[in-house]
């Protein structure tokens, strides 16, 4: 009889030894236990998928819009015969002035498409002239004053309209604009096709052009976070892909995921077969309570990580959409009633009160 009262308290022991057992096996014995389905099983679709720890190098960068791109001219001289503009620099050297008046150095165009060549000789019209063109001007101009003036011209500057530095948007319709130079397409090519494009279309108007380009801001590759939201709406979040995002740091963007998220999740990636995409496992409790790096996946371009909803607090947000609207009528209901009941018998044949606390007033 002893034996058979004191069992109970035995298989107790064992219980409570065993609950003990199992919480010190830590992540060790989750990755045996829990998720060594999950941890240690890959699937062999997406065993050679880029992840932590064996990360790819993206592809040849692709322009598209709206990247932004820094261009920049290394050798641009204008094709002969080039006419002055507005901006331009001469230089011009002058034999034989007066002594009290020197010319010699560089004279800007001004607006007006005129140099000034001071006290006493005055402005000059040359825009839209050639060089030579200029020249015999001022040369003419200067006989005016002078015997037999000798000038020398040369063009020592371009003006900042012939100058290509700075950023440039790729517009909607995949071209970029280089001011007086007109617009080029870029779109769908990497950066080396690119700068052979501009150079191409630049040869119109320099001679032998070089140019430099990068790109500025990296706008058009992406990839999504999309948040199941419980019958309440999804949350869909938009970040540039750098080339070095896993999921972990894409989750980390978001600050974490919401109370309505589950912690079951996978990255949907776009395929060239227009009625199949590419579904990558996440093990979100592996990547993070073990540092496991299996299924820490390396985002690409246009992927959508999914985050799927937690089930019990979508049935429990659907239930509340479903009866709200009983909510509200039975609530309408015991309003209207009440509100007839105050107002019903002695209340309105103006004696007595429906509470019971004396006559009426």
């Amino acid at each position: 009889m002893s034996q058979f009262k004191s069992r109970p308290f035995v298989v107790s022991l064992q219980m409570f030894a065993a609950i003990c057992l199992l919480s010190g096996v830590g992540c060790q014995g989750l990755k045996k236990s829990h998720h060594a389905s999950q941890v240690s099983v890959v699937p062999p679709e997406v065993a050679n998928m880029p992840r932590e720890l064996a990360k790819t190098v993206m592809p040849d960068y692709i322009i598209e819009p709206p990247d932004i791109l820094t261009i920049e001219t290394v050798h641009a001289v204008p094709k002969s015969p080039y006419t002055l503009k507005v901006l331009d620099v001469l230089s011009v050297r002058v034999q034989g002035t007066l002594p009290e008046g020197p010319i010699g150095g560089g004279y800007p165009i001004e607006p007006g498409g005129v140099i000034n060549l001071g006290a006493p000789y005055g402005v000059v019209s040359v825009s839209s002239m050639t060089v030579p063109q200029a020249q015999a001007a001022i040369e003419e101009h200067l006989k005016k004053y002078l015997k037999k003036p000798e000038v020398a011209v040369s063009l020592a500057e371009l003006g900042a309209s012939q100058r290509l530095v700075g950023q440039y948007l790729v517009g909607p319709d995949g071209t970029v604009t280089l001011g007086s130079y007109g617009s080029v397409s870029v779109v769908g090519m990497p950066l080396a096709q690119a700068k052979w494009a501009i150079e191409q279309h630049l040869s119109q108007f320099l001679e032998e052009p070089v140019i430099s380009v990068n790109v500025h801001a990296y706008n058009s590759k992406v990839y999504y976070i999309v948040l199941q939201g419980a019958e309440l709406g999804d949350a869909v979040y938009r970040f540039p892909i750098t080339g070095n995002e896993t999921v972990l740091d894409a989750i980390s963007q978001i600050n974490g995921l919401e109370q309505v998220s589950s912690k079951k999740m996978w990255i949907a990636r776009p395929t060239s077969d227009l009625c199949d995409s590419q579904i990558l496992p996440v093990d979100w409790h592996a990547v993070t309570e073990c540092g496991s790096a299996n299924t820490n996946f390396q985002l690409m371009p246009g992927d959508r990580l999914f985050v799927q909803e937690d089930h019990m607090v979508a049935f429990d947000n659907k239930l509340a959409k479903m009866f709200a609207p009983f909510e509200r009528i039975m609530g309408f209901s015991l309003l209207s009633v009440g509100t007839a009941t105050r107002f019903s018998g002695s209340v309105l044949k103006g004696g007595g009160n429906p509470n019971g606390f004396g006559g009426g007033f």
